[in-house]
């Protein structure tokens, strides 16, 4: 039996980073990868969808050329085949780059199969039994569809196809509007597909902030059809699926499920392990740690469906790495919450949400993108910034918005989330003129009057 001080199970994103920790202390490691390299966020996520969403948004913005004494706008096309094949030569270019990390790893290292546990320090791969001092999951997740949907064969596709497309099809209904279905279901329509949008809930994103929510509907759902609060029904008619979803129906050509992604564990045989499940049948661990309760065994990504993001991914993966390879497990601070959706106008929440506050114990403070001189001028002012303070003393607990340039503003307030800013702290920052930022400084302007601690002049600072 081959003996080695880490196992990583999984070459993607979390796996990666907690290799480049591994590689540190240890060469006595095994990278165990089933399937094809390359991480899901540059292969069939975040890096092709931008991709997509660029080239829809760069064709889109002719709707707004007359207004600016631009003539030829309705001359312009675009061609759908050459578009997806862009696309796939950037999708390729930053799949080449997440390769980078194991093209000099030899089969002693880096092994190509699927590994099940035997116990709780041995798995089995290729036949062949590897007994570790540590080991980590990081095998990633699966698109979802559900079973009664895989009588339609070809004619529903998840994003693990979708970038494979030469061609896009005359019709398709995108269903499940988390960040992905959304994103790619607006720059469908922008591309001249016909779509239909279904989501079972009543919110898009995940948002919890009901009145940026009512934005997205009104911005979004004014460019095509939002079918929210219905499960969608399929059924198979001549001329493609007929789509339904509470009162409205579609014949589509192609169907997108988007429904969310499932964890890579099935397959793991973690029955024999004494890995204890939580109601979700996902391993207990601490999120500070990355440690699979009492046990040597780690789990980061995807996989422990905690925060299914690559920035998280890589947090985790580091610190699995890091813990897998040192006698004392050490705890590490998980970074401020952030999510951000690519669509137009970009949605984006921060920090604690709603449903983890206490209303009685913040301030809102808010600001409408209509009069914002920045975002009119580029004719992107359409939107709503959300900021929920601690009434005690003006800390920033979180944000949420619908606002162009929301992915620039998101970073900001995460930092100043992280660093224990106040409002009062961040009205002494600089702004310029004209910015998006500027819409910042009105939201914090705005609930000051709303909080139990005053200061005069809060803009200025005494020397």
């Amino acid at each position: 039996m081959r003996e080695v001080d880490v196992a990583i199970l999984g070459a993607g994103s979390a796996g990666l980073f907690a290799l480049s920790q591994v590689k540190r202390e240890t060469d006595n490691y095994v990278l165990i990868n089933g399937g094809e390299l390359g991480t899901t966020c540059a292969r069939v996520g975040c890096m092709p969808s931008k991709v997509l969403i660029q080239v829809a948004e760069d064709f889109h913005r002719k709707s707004i050329f007359e207004r600016e004494g631009i003539d030829g706008a309705e001359e312009l096309t675009v061609d759908v085949p050459a578009s997806m094949e862009h696309v796939q030569d950037l999708r390729d270019v930053f799949v080449d780059r997440t390769l980078g990390a194991t093209d000099d790893m030899d089969e002693e290292h880096l092994i190509d199969g699927y590994a099940k546990f035997i116990s709780n320090d041995t798995v089995e791969v290729n036949g062949e039994q590897i007994r570790a001092k540590s080991i980590i999951i990081a095998t990633g997740s699966t698109p979802i569809v559900p079973a009664d949907w895989q009588d339609f064969a070809d004619d529903v596709i998840t994003t693990d196809e979708f970038f494979e497309l030469e061609d896009l099809p005359a019709s398709m209904a995108v269903i499940g509007l988390g960040s992905i279905g959304l994103e790619i279901g607006q720059a469908l329509h922008r591309l001249g597909v016909k779509v239909a949008a279904v989501d079972q809930l009543s919110v898009v994103a995940k948002l919890e902030d009901a009145k940026v929510n009512d934005v997205v509907m009104a911005s979004i759902g004014r460019e095509m059809p939002l079918w929210l609060g219905d499960a969608a029904v399929l059924e198979k008619v001549d001329g493609g699926i007929e789509v339904s979803a509470g009162e409205n129906s579609m014949v589509v050509d192609k169907v997108l499920a988007s429904l969310g992604r499932r964890p890579n564990l099935d397959n793991l045989n973690l029955e024999a392990t004494d890995i204890k499940l939580d109601e979700n049948g996902i391993p207990l661990f601490d999120p500070l740690t990355m440690q699979v309760e009492g046990l040597p065994i780690f789990i980061a990504g995807d996989v422990n469906a905690d925060r299914p993001l690559l920035h998280e991914a890589g947090h985790e993966g580091r610190v699995a790495g890091y813990n897998a390879v040192h006698a004392n497990i050490e705890k590490f601070k998980r970074k401020v919450a952030l999510g951000i959706t690519f669509c137009d106008p970009n949605i984006a929440t921060v920090g604690a949400q709603l449903s983890e506050l206490n209303e009685d114990e913040i301030a809102i403070g808010e600001i409408a993108f209509a009069p914002v001189g920045r975002a009119l001028i580029m004719g992107k002012n359409r939107g709503l910034l959300r900021l929920y303070v601690q009434k005690s003393d003006g800390l920033l607990l979180g944000a949420s918005m619908c606002c162009v340039k929301g992915e620039n503003l998101a970073h900001l307030i995460a930092w100043s989330i992280q660093n224990g800013m106040t409002v009062f702290d961040m009205l002494k920052m600089p702004f310029y003129h004209p910015v998006i930022e500027e819409a910042l400084q009105a939201a914090l302007y705005s609930v000051l009057s709303k909080l139990d601690v005053k200061q005069d002049l809060v803009e200025l600072e005494r020397v």
